[in-house]
């Protein structure tokens, strides 16, 4: 009973080690990035007179900001997120993935992923070469008006 007891104890030592081992270092927007580059791109968009929505999100997809202008559509707010969404799965601006999905026929049934909008105006956020985050803008009067507004923010904060 006692060698039992013992292989027990160095098989569950073992394990500890290991799970310890496995523990990944990753990087992520933060909040108060999330809100500084949600705010740039809702000003570059009302500097044009574009009623948006932006949303941000973080390297799992999960929402960090949500900033809607006073007179933006309600299906902005779910394009925004959808958007970026997209671009965070696919690590790729959401408008080159709807070119993709119409050119290439391999890839025409992206459009039917849950929770991805093959529109332009989502673009990943990168630090260096890895995904941190996304975001997305909907509502100006074409996809890629509403990727210019992403993409001026983007610069201005230098992400």
């Amino acid at each position: 009973m006692k060698k039992l007891m013992m292989v027990a104890a160095f098989i569950a030592g073992s394990v500890s080690l290991t799970a310890q081992a496995d523990v990944l270092a990753q990087k992520n927007i933060s909040l108060a990035q999330a809100n500084a580059l949600a705010t740039s791109a809702i000003q570059a968009c009302m500097a044009k007179n574009y009623q948006v929505t932006v949303t941000v999100v973080d390297r799992a997809g999960i929402i960090k900001a949500v900033q809607r202008t006073d007179n933006a559509g309600p299906h902005t707010v779910k394009a925004s997120e959808m958007k970026a969404y997209t671009s965070l799965s696919t690590k790729n601006a959401s408008g080159k993935v709807m070119e993709a999905a119409q050119s290439n026929a391999g890839a025409q049934n992206m459009r039917d992923v849950p929770g991805f909008l093959l529109l332009a105006g989502g673009l990943p956020l990168k630090l260096g070469d890895e995904v941190i985050g996304a975001i997305g803008i909907g509502g100006a009067p074409g996809g890629h008006l509403d990727e210019a507004c992403a993409q001026q923010a983007i610069d201005s904060l230098k992400l």
